[in-house]
């Protein structure tokens, strides 16, 4: 695939995600993803767990909304640096109890493609900023 293409398929994904179309994924993901953003989402590690993880993130976080600021292209990845807002109004792992509270986050995804495929998906977003905004308690180490 091109860089154009690559491109493409990662605004398809956020818009799909920002749709909620949640059965739609498989256009976009691979079936065996691998996410290496295991922090937030608490989500088993192993291939083809983003799935479930989105699902999560959108049943705790509605509305939710991510808009692509920048697109990078180059080889087989994708980067997309993102602003996310949404309403913490539903159970997440970090905070069972909804707070209603909004939030608005940059994030920065590194998203690899292969055969027509997003497989793999690794992001950096400001969790500091989410957690004050939302009243979560800071994790601590155990």
């Amino acid at each position: 695939m091109t860089t154009d293409l690559n491109k493409q398929l990662v605004t398809g994904f956020f818009a799909a995600v920002n749709e909620g179309r949640l059965d739609d994924l498989t256009d976009y993901l691979a079936a065996g993803i691998v996410d290496h953003n295991k922090i937030i989402h608490g989500e088993p590690d192993e291939p083809g767990a983003a799935f479930a993880a989105i699902g999560a993130q959108l049943a705790a976080f509605s509305p939710y909304h991510a808009e692509i600021e920048e697109l990078i292209a180059e080889g087989d990845r994708v980067v997309a640096r993102i602003t996310q807002t949404g309403v913490h109004s539903g159970p997440h792992p970090r905070m069972p109890e909804p707070t209603g509270r909004a939030f608005e986050v940059e994030a920065i995804f590194v998203l690899t493609i292969s055969a027509g495929r997003i497989s793999e998906l690794r992001a950096v977003s400001d969790r500091l900023g989410l957690f004050l905004q939302l009243g979560w308690d800071w994790p601590t180490a155990d």
